[in-house]
């Protein structure tokens, strides 16, 4: 049946992971109004609590990376799920504080390689012309998990406990680890259900000769990266503190604050599938990278600044939610071009190149969410971290221009170029 092609299933597979770690990671957000009360934690100690995930994350980004290149993104993602399972079973069974942090900590050495990995198998199961699409709709799946999850820790807190909450997360991934043995193989030639056409059109990759060019590519993934932190900063923000800032700033109850986040997080399910489809439509008919992936980001920043500075001026529920509502859908339509550009620019790294773009990201998760608890701590003013999320879009704006996806990594090419540079005039 063409319900059950070997491609669609294998990106399916792909949307339910990410919608599971992002599940994973986030639940903690909502569900530390429940250990906050118990362990007696401040604003800053919560915040380490969100950020201890990142810290193992960052590290194992382009290890990760270079891991799926190397091993394959079968056998990196069944290890990474079993991983993450434990330790978010382990999060419910915490104690106090460094026990929280521990049970974090393993879970962002789980889920540290997912993203790279997942990338690497996208460049071997995606059509060239469909990554923008796929990067989109799978990581719309992930803010669904994002959306989904308030609203899940509350209704299973209210009925049973917040520990609970864990308990349920970490059983759904054990049984995703499970369907992914089952169903995915690292070649696509290699899948029992495997169409001549649709092997027709997907890449003919060539084959990698020696280790990884690490110096070449990293200086080619730099600006990627650093206006991937300045998207970082933002996402960081929203998941750790959204659901806290509606309870505490407008003095919501658990469900109404559940019920606002989650209409945040929804608008970036939106603006990550039309992001997906909007970079893949403007790169059919222009034929340009440059516009297709660099101008979509830095037009998608300005918007998300813009969309943000309202509540600098006004504290009012439903224009708040508005604002970020926005600002959250204009931040993820940067994510289908973001995403693609490991592909586009170094196909044959792709984990690894993607792994030292998502170390942007994985950096501001360990900074944004404790240096935004910070302030909330000192000021008890819950905007003030915004007017960093505004700073850095503006630095995007600027820097994605940097990124040149429309120029492929060649190791003779770049190392040439580097060589140039360094050359007197």
């Amino acid at each position: 049946m063409k319900l059950f092609k070997a491609t669609r299933v294998v990106l399916v597979m792909l949307c339910v992971m990410y919608f599971i770690t992002y599940l994973d990671r986030v639940n903690v957000s909502t569900a530390a109004a429940g250990f906050g009360k118990e362990f007696n934690l401040s604003k800053t100690e919560i915040g380490l609590v969100f950020s201890a995930f990142a810290y193992p994350y960052l590290v194992f980004q382009i290890i990760g990376g270079w891991v799926s290149d190397r091993f394959g993104a079968k056998r990196t993602l069944l290890v990474c799920g079993a991983l993450w399972a434990v330790a978010t079973i382990l999060t419910g069974m915490a104690g106090g504080l460094v026990t929280l942090l521990l049970a974090r900590l393993l879970l962002g050495l789980g889920e540290g390689a997912t993203f790279p990995a997942a990338t690497s198998a996208m460049s071997r199961w995606i059509p060239k012309e469909k990554r923008g699409f796929a990067q989109g709709i799978t990581h719309a799946a992930s803010r669904i998990g994002n959306a989904v999850a308030p609203a899940v820790v509350v209704f299973i807190m209210a009925t049973h406990g917040w520990r609970e909450s864990f308990y349920l997360c970490g059983i759904v991934s054990l049984i995703w680890v499970g369907l992914w043995a089952l169903t995915f193989t690292e070649r696509p030639q290699d899948h029992p259900r495997i169409t001549t056409e649709e092997l027709a059109v997907l890449p003919a990759l060539k084959a990698k000769t020696g280790s990884v060019p690490w110096g070449p590519l990293f200086k080619r993934m730099m600006p990627v990266t650093v206006v991937y932190f300045c998207y970082g900063w933002t996402l960081w923000l929203f998941l750790s503190w959204i659901p806290q800032y509606f309870l505490h700033s407008y003095d919501l109850d658990l469900k109404k604050s559940a019920l606002f986040a989650s209409s945040v997080f929804f608008a970036g399910v939106i603006g990550d599938t039309l992001g997906g489809i909007v970079t893949d439509k403007l790169y059919e008919r222009t034929g340009n990278l440059k516009r297709a992936r660099s101008w979509m980001v830095s037009v998608c920043m300005l918007l998300t600044l813009i969309s943000l500075v309202p509540m600098m001026f006004t504290h009012h529920l439903y224009v708040s939610m508005a604002c970020l509502a926005s600002g959250f859908f204009f931040a993820e339509m940067t994510i289908g071009p973001m995403w693609a550009i490991p592909m586009d620019v170094a196909p044959e790294y792709s984990g690894t190149a993607s792994g030292m773009m998502n170390t942007g990201s994985a950096l501001a998760a360990i900074i944004s969410p404790v240096l935004s608890g910070y302030l909330i701590d000192r000021t008890g003013n819950w905007e003030l971290p915004f007017v960093g999320s505004m700073i850095l879009m503006a630095v995007g704006v600027v820097l994605a221009f940097r990124m040149q996806p429309e120029s492929k990594f060649s190791l003779a090419g770049d190392t040439a170029n580097a060589s140039n540079a360094r050359q007197p005039a």
